[in-house]
């Protein structure tokens, strides 16, 4: 088979020494087949990285299909509707259709999902990694020419390109900000699990800017959430501590909301807030809200053409591509600290 072509039925006939129509009896279960056989056909498939077109069975037509399958974490989230965007804009001018399906950031759900997208024998692949994912089962498809990109935070066990933001510097630049305003008392309400890439470079930002400030780290100024309910309390705890934040920094969109929602709550405007990411209505807030703004859709557009330069044959060495952030200066994050 030639190098960086993906395996087909013939391939897996001509390897094992059988007819492509005992290959098809053997994948789709649908005829007589000697155990020994059966046995070396499946061998080759596992051996060659062979993925049954389902697409191709169903309308009888060879070669991949004309999608895109993108897997997210939360279908909910904007960040990653604008993401899809990105990608959906650049790949349709190539033919291709976007699908998407969620992982819930969960590994084998993950798993499950990329193995439909395989099955449909997808042009593109493209992942956001799930926390705890192994994707060494990729490594076939990937040797074999199907372009894979991670994007928002690396994968494991599989050499590809990835294409994330600036986390930590946008961090630092965003905690940066607020230690210009006389902040020295800055909370973290980063989301969960603690081993997400993107909550882990952003936390190093942070840390980052107080070590250059010369502000010692206070772990009781960390806090964690999974939603936007959890990032209130969590905010609510760090209000509450004998000495009290007078910053905030949101680890990312949902964990601004929280807090947001939290100190109008309690009629909190003197405390003043950065978030990394931006939200719906930031400017429409009081005051409006200072964030360290991603460009998810240019996130998309560029995995989208890193993909589809990977389809035309580029063959380099994989890559880590980095979007750069921006803060937005609007007026939350430039509330300064009262004197005490």
């Amino acid at each position: 088979m030639a190098a960086n072509r993906r395996p087909t039925l013939a391939d897996v006939a001509r390897e094992v020494g059988v007819s492509a129509k005992t290959v098809s009896r053997v994948l789709n279960e649908d005829g007589p087949v000697s155990a020994q056989t059966r046995e070396q056909v499946l061998a080759a498939v596992a051996q060659l990285g062979f993925q049954p077109n389902l697409m191709a069975r169903n309308m009888r037509v060879g070669g991949p299909d004309t999608t895109v399958g993108l897997v997210v974490p939360d279908l909910g989230n904007p960040f990653f509707g604008a993401v899809a965007r990105g990608i959906e804009d650049s790949v349709r001018e190539r033919g291709l259709t976007l699908l998407m399906g969620s992982s819930a950031d969960d590994p084998d759900r993950e798993r499950s999902l990329t193995a439909k997208f395989l099955a449909r024998r997808v042009s593109i692949l493209i992942v956001v990694p799930s926390v705890g994912a192994d994707h060494s089962h990729l490594r076939a498809q990937r040797t074999a020419g199907l372009p894979v990109v991670f994007l928002d935070r690396p994968g494991v066990g599989l050499t590809t390109d990835s294409i994330v933001s600036s986390n930590r510097a946008g961090a630092l630049d965003g905690v940066t900000h607020l230690i210009a305003h006389g902040h020295r008392r800055i909370g973290f309400v980063g989301d969960l699990p603690a081993k997400l890439y993107t909550r882990r470079e952003r936390l190093a930002g942070y840390r980052a800017a107080l070590g250059e400030a010369g502000i010692p780290y206070d772990p009781a100024l960390v806090a964690d959430a999974h939603d936007q309910r959890g990032a209130e309390a969590a905010t609510a705890q760090l209000l509450e501590l004998p000495d009290p934040p007078t910053a905030l920094f949101a680890g990312n969109n949902i964990m601004a909301l929280g807090i947001v929602a939290e100190l109008a709550r309690g009629k909190r405007k003197e405390v003043a807030v950065v978030a990394f990411d931006d939200v719906a209505l930031a400017e429409a807030l009081e005051p409006a809200l200072t964030v360290v703004a991603q460009d998810p859709e240019e996130l998309g557009r560029t995995a989208a053409t890193t993909a589809l330069a990977r389809l035309d044959g580029d063959r380099s060495r994989a890559r880590t591509l980095t979007v750069p952030t921006r803060l937005i200066v609007r007026g939350s994050g430039e509330q300064p600290a009262s004197a005490s």
